[in-house]
């Protein structure tokens, strides 16, 4: 093994586990760097073990993740508390005696997942390192060099063994950028929508979408504009369309509770201006997505988008059912374009072609894609020639549903023989009305047959028995 390469243990929020390697493996891709995964347990278990050949890469890859807490170089793990010591004290002191110098304080942190440690317990521990060659002093605020001690006790918090499952000792070499989550939290944003996107998930999807310093970002659903705001704080110019003018315009009804009219001033440029971040804001346009105005030789460098699933918002384009339609010069000027269903598959094939004409080869496209859980296969998922599906990440909303987000890369640019993908998608609008209706009337029939056992139950306690 090159010995340039080095342990480190990446330590992760238990939210949304499943979007953990797609965001990895784009970071990853994004600031070429090269990582070799040792261990990477199954399921919700917190951490991988990994190694990098520079420090730098470690910190570079959580400089920008949201679902990494922190990366720490890994001076041992074991089994056990016992087994760790005598694993750090076969290491050479060269491995780490330039972090334990006396120019330089020092900490060291317990901390343990899914079981509670008193602080004597932790108190307790710290002492037993001390066989380890301190030569600064402690600096509990803002040490030069912070060690950690982290205990596993599995994922069942409810039940957790008297002993963990395994230990780990090292230094912290970063933090990831979970603190833009609360910086750009909806509570304090001035502009919000009924369903503006959740700052995580915003970041999230930038982040698969790999946006960059001077990268052209375009969300053709933006509503609020939720998915700007993240793709302009990593640097990307923002531009959106949507065919919903009140949203756009900041006059549709307030989301917030106990608001009762919007503020003259909400709008998504004002947004960009709470965040400092009206240098990369283009503009956002009323447009109706499947009559595009874009000019055919723009190229974007990703696009960002959470379509409407015609549940919450209305899945429209401009359109009229009546035959032979048409517009008199006279009422031309004050024309409002009426509007038709914009059938789910229509809307997604529609996406993707989009994505295939006017991406630059290699631009992403990252969307959600909501599914039935019980018909999902991936046979399912919208596709077309030009774009290859490069992850695929579940995001649970019920029993019943979830949503997919996809990330797509453009491959090749299309050909007049090539076409939208033939796979059916399924209507999720449809089944998820459907199934709504069926779930009310089994609940209704629950309900009578309860009521009329209760009404037989009272007759029976009401007449007396005869002989």
């Amino acid at each position: 093994m090159n010995s340039s390469w080095r342990r480190y243990l990446l330590y992760f929020a238990q939210e949304h586990v499943d979007f953990r390697f797609a965001e990895v493996q784009s970071l990853l891709s994004l600031f070429k760097i090269t990582m070799r995964i040792l261990e990477k347990p199954e399921d919700l278990q917190p951490y991988w073990i990994v190694e990098f050949q520079k420090e730098e890469d470690a910190k570079l890859l959580a400089s920008r993740s949201l679902s990494i807490r922190y990366c720490l170089e890994l001076w041992g793990h074991a089994g056990g508390l016992d087994d760790l010591h005598r694993e750090l004290k076969c290491i050479p002191t060269s491995f780490f005696e330039n972090h334990l110098q006396l120019s330089k304080t020092f900490k060291i942190a317990v901390q343990s997942f899914c079981k509670h440690l008193a602080q004597t317990d932790k108190i307790n521990i710290i002492q037993t390192f001390s066989y380890l060659p301190f030569k600064g002093t402690v600096n509990l605020n803002n040490p030069d060099t912070h060690l950690l001690y982290l205990e596993y006790y599995g994922i069942d918090s409810n039940d957790p063994p008297s002993e963990p499952y395994c230990v780990f000792f090292g230094r912290i070499v970063a933090a990831g950028f979970r603190q833009l989550i609360r910086e750009l939290s909806l509570k304090t944003r001035k502009f919000i929508g009924n369903t503006s996107m959740d700052p995580q998930l915003s970041l999230l999807m930038a982040n698969q979408a790999q946006v960059k310093l001077g990268d052209l970002v375009l969300d053709p659903f933006v509503g609020s504009g939720s998915l700007l705001v993240a793709a302009a704080y990593f640097g990307g110019y923002v531009v959106g369309s949507d065919i919903d003018y009140l949203m756009l315009h900041g006059k549709s009804r307030p989301s917030r509770i106990k608001q009762k009219k919007r503020d003259e001033n909400e709008s998504i440029k004002a947004n960009m201006e709470q965040y400092c971040l009206q240098d990369k804001y283009i503009d956002v346009m009323v447009n109706d997505f499947a009559t595009s105005f874009w000019r055919d030789d723009i190229r974007f460098d990703s696009i960002i988008t959470d379509p409407p699933y015609g549940i919450r918002e209305a899945t429209e384009k401009v359109g009229i059912h009546k035959e032979n339609y048409s517009i008199s010069e006279k009422h031309l000027s004050t024309h409002i374009p009426a509007k038709v269903q914009y059938e789910f598959s229509e809307l997604y094939q529609d996406l993707l072609a989009f994505s295939a004409k006017h991406l630059r080869i290699g631009g992403r496209l990252v969307c959600w894609f909501p599914i039935f859980r019980e018909d999902y296969s991936e046979e399912g998922l919208p596709t077309h020639q030009c774009v290859k599906l490069v992850s695929n990440s579940e995001q649970v909303l019920s029993k019943y549903t979830s949503r997919r987000l996809l990330t797509f890369e453009k491959i090749c640019e299309p050909q007049e023989e090539n076409s939208n993908g033939a796979n059916t998608i399924a209507d999720f609008r449809n089944k998820y009305y459907k199934a709504r209706d069926e779930s009310r009337r089994e609940r209704r029939l629950k309900e009578a047959n309860i009521r009329e056992q209760n009404l037989l139950e009272a007759l029976q306690r009401q007449t007396p028995l005869k002989d």
